[in-house]
């Protein structure tokens, strides 16, 4: 719901083949794919499982280690505070870099479109031109992959039980207010949201489109300690049997929460797509505006020489 939600919300502005229903359709279905890899292999699993969560503490930490508030700039440097408190981003899952780094690709996704569609366009060799409204097609068929890979990150993140070291059950930590340590992960996010939450309520309960403020992973930080702040929420009205039935206020929540994760969704396709003209691509790399102006050879960058 996330992924056709936000895609049937795109403004005008975007390309005419990420506005169609079939479109809109096929990033809903390839949102579920993140999922669908699991079970591919030791080494894959182990890689790719941490980028779906990342465990935050009740104090707002990562494991004791960084916030989200601070969150380093890399995987690397990631890796190194996670070391410096005795874990890692296996344990404590690396879901703010899921997002990041799909949103880049996206964005580079883009660009790649932009100039190819560009060059097709100027192209006066019928074999050339053949050959760029092919590839064209291809990163068409590539970005709407992409756009599903993000639509699933971002999703999990919209999750409060995808923020949290109380991600299936309050688990082996102090519980003062009783909470349920029972597993709720999948009946909440599966069987709660598919039994109650449509479509097109989501469409209405999400935020108009928000310009970008500030650089990316501080508002991908920021989303993400937003979601935390709801597990406390959460686990209130799973207690209060909020989650049972068509309790209004479980509904809400509920509503609320994958609005978020559309919301969200369709601003970080709408900044890559408006930030994708000033992207280079090829090799050797040119620009959607050296192209434009006839400055380079778009196909021999694109195709390659080699």
């Amino acid at each position: 719901m996330i992924g056709q939600a936000a895609m049937e919300s795109l403004p005008s502005d975007l390309p005419a083949f990420l506005r169609t229903p079939k479109a809109a359709a096929d990033v809903g279905e390839l949102a579920r794919e993140p999922d669908r890899w699991k079970g591919a292999g030791k080494v894959h699993d182990q890689n790719r499982d941490p980028g779906h969560f990342v465990d935050l503490s009740d104090d707002g930490t990562i494991l004791g280690g960084p916030r989200l508030e601070t969150l380093p700039t890399t995987r690397k440097d990631y890796e190194a505070a996670l070391k410096a408190v005795g874990t890692n981003s296996w344990e404590a899952g690396y879901l703010p870099y899921s997002i990041l780094e799909t949103q880049q690709q996206l964005t580079k996704d883009l660009a790649y479109w932009r100039v190819t569609s560009a060059a097709e366009r100027l192209e006066r060799s019928a074999s050339r031109r053949a050959w760029l409204a092919a590839d064209r097609l291809r990163r068409e068929y590539l970005i709407l992959a992409t756009l599903g890979q993000l639509a699933h990150y971002v999703g999990d993140g919209s999750q409060p039980l995808h923020v949290t070291i109380h991600y299936n059950g309050w688990g082996e930590f102090p519980n003062p207010k009783g909470y349920t340590t029972a597993r709720v992960h999948g009946p909440f996010e599966s069987d709660f949201v598919a039994a109650n939450i449509h479509k097109d309520q989501v469409r209405q309960a999400m935020s108009p489109l928000t310009p970008p403020n500030g650089p990316l992973d501080m508002r991908v930080a920021a989303f993400l300690v937003t979601t935390g702040q709801a597990v406390v929420p959460l686990y209130d009205l799973e207690k209060q049997g909020g989650f049972e039935g068509d309790n209004a206020k479980g509904l809400a929540f509920a509503l609320e929460r994958v609005a978020v994760g559309a919301s969200e969704f369709r601003d970080l396709i709408v900044e890559a797509w408006r930030v994708s003209p000033k992207v280079t691509v090829g090799w050797p790399a040119i620009s959607l505006a050296d192209v434009e102006a006839g400055r380079v050879d778009a196909y021999l960058s694109l195709y390659s020489k080699d």
